[in-house]
Parts: C-alpha cells; structure tokens; sequence
C-alpha cells in the first residue's frame, strides 16, 4: 500500500542515499587515482582505475565548517563507474555512486 502523498513526513522513516564509503586510494605518479582498495566487512576488493572521466573541485562553507573536496569520475576495471573524492578539509578518500 503507498501512503498518501499528503501524510506528514516522519523523521524516523527517512534514509540517507548514496552514503559515501571509505576507501584507499592509490595515486599514480601525475598524482591522480590509479587504483581503489574497498573493505567490505571481510572481503578486500581491488579495482585499477582505467579512466579518468571528469575531476572537479568544491570549495564551501568557508564561514562555517569548511568543505574542501577534490572530485573524479573514473570508469573501473570491468567498466563500473564511480566518483571518488579526498576529504582535503579532513582526509581520507571516499566513493560514491555517481
């Protein structure tokens, strides 16, 4: 049954989509990724980075908590395509869906 499109939004029925995972990330040497090592409770995946599709940059929030992200969307081997990002604010990198 769908609900109807007027009842009242309920916090603890909401989600977060396209949560970004923790990953690592190996550069090759022009300093971009090469590969992506993802750990998913037991089982290591490795996948090597076969193009670079886009790169951006966002730089936001500067009067609150900064937001410092560097942005590429690569294809994988086997032809998935994800965005990886590295926290510049805070560290780390990350992949999402695109």
């Amino acid at each position: 049954m769908v609900p109807t499109p007027r009842a009242a939004v309920r916090a603890d029925r909401l989600r977060t989509l396209n949560v970004p995972e923790l990953v690592a990330v190996e550069l090759g040497a022009d300093g971009r990724p090469a590969a992506v090592r993802r750990s998913a409770g037991q089982s290591v995946s490795d996948s090597t980075v076969e193009a670079i599709l886009e790169n951006w940059r966002i730089d936001d929030e500067w009067w609150r908590q900064p937001i410092a992200r560097r942005y590429y969307e690569v294809m994988l081997n086997g032809g998935a395509h994800v965005v990886l990002f590295e926290d510049l604010a805070a560290g780390g990198w990350f992949v999402q869906k695109p």
